[in-house]
């Protein structure tokens, strides 16, 4: 019988770098179907059926409707017309990403450009509008948001007033367009009412658009200058086609960050149903969530395909 060590050892070098591969992917693999692949067709499973854990098993019924037959729909039409919560929070969350997405491309695209400048200090400016994308997802952003129970901290609340940012709802009200219920004033609301979260959800799109600004020939700023443009015609007429492909991908990943946050609303009515044993009903809202985002995505690229440019055309 041949020694397997001894056979590796007179592999070349290729083969071996091969298997190296190979024995990585398998681990990846593996984990994926464990902890991704088949809980995903199981919480598809269960959105049909009444699932009850019990102890060491789960307890899967079908749900029958007024005329003793299976209704495996049941859960969907009850997550969309009885539940008093599910419903509401989606139009909500929809509205909130409507408002908010293009504020926080343009902001990252605007961003971009300043420190994609040549200006002392520039490594520090750019080091800042990362830094929120290390501790965004930390205590520090649960002391700033006020998150007590998570930040373990009884004066979290204290601290995070400093971040709070109602000067707008105060100008408003000082000059008598603030109250009256009107739509506009409760888009600027929306919009200025968390800026601090705002900015810290622009953190990877700044990068995103940096690295498409830095990816601009060198040729096209000399014919620019050549042609006598001024900042204002190259950016229309260069640095935005050039960065049109990042538009895209910065609002795919917003969307997708958005509807994901586990701060959302309806992301919190699927946890509070799964909390109350109502596994599938809860997988029929995540089913129908994630549903809704793809057809929210599908029209994104609808819409935004006739105006991205590429360099090849």
């Amino acid at each position: 019988m041949k020694n397997p060590i001894a056979s590796l050892k007179n592999m070349s070098y290729e083969r071996r770098k091969g298997l190296y591969g190979y024995g990585f992917i398998a681990v990846w693999f593996i984990g994926a179907v464990m902890f991704l692949l088949i809980p995903i067709v199981e919480s598809l499973y269960y959105s049909f059926f009444s699932v009850i854990p019990e102890t060491g098993y789960m307890d899967i019924q079908p749900i029958l409707n007024d005329a003793g037959k299976p209704d495996y729909f049941n859960n969907f039409a009850y997550a969309f017309t009885i539940d008093p919560e599910f419903r509401q929070l989606l139009v909500e969350a929809l509205e909130n990403i409507a408002l908010k997405l293009p504020v926080i491309v343009v902001f990252s695209l605007f961003v971009a450009i300043v420190i994609n400048q040549k200006f002392k200090g520039r490594i520090f400016a750019r080091a800042i509008f990362f830094m929120p994308v290390i501790i965004a997802t930390g205590p520090v952003y649960a002391i700033i948001t006020g998150d007590i129970n998570t930040a373990g901290s009884s004066n979290a609340d204290q601290f995070s007033t400093m971040f709070e940012a109602d000067m707008v709802d105060q100008l408003l009200e000082f000059v008598g367009i603030y109250g009256f219920g009107t739509r506009f004033t409760e888009i600027i609301t929306t919009i200025t009412s968390d800026i601090l979260n705002l900015v810290w959800n622009c953190g990877i799109q700044i990068i995103i658009f940096l690295s498409a600004l830095q990816s601009i020939p060198p040729s096209a700023k000399e014919v620019g200058q050549i042609e006598g443009a001024t900042g204002w015609e190259f950016f229309w007429k260069v640095t935005l086609p050039y960065v049109s492909p990042m538009i895209l991908v910065n609002v795919v990943y917003t969307v997708i960050d958005s509807f994901t946050d586990p701060t959302n609303g309806v992301m919190e009515r699927i946890q509070s149903v799964q909390s109350e044993w109502k596994y599938g009903l809860a997988s029929a809202m995540g089913w129908s969530y994630f549903g809704i985002v793809l057809i929210a995505l599908g029209i994104i690229f609808a819409v935004m395909k006739h105006f991205v440019w590429y360099e090849n055309e």
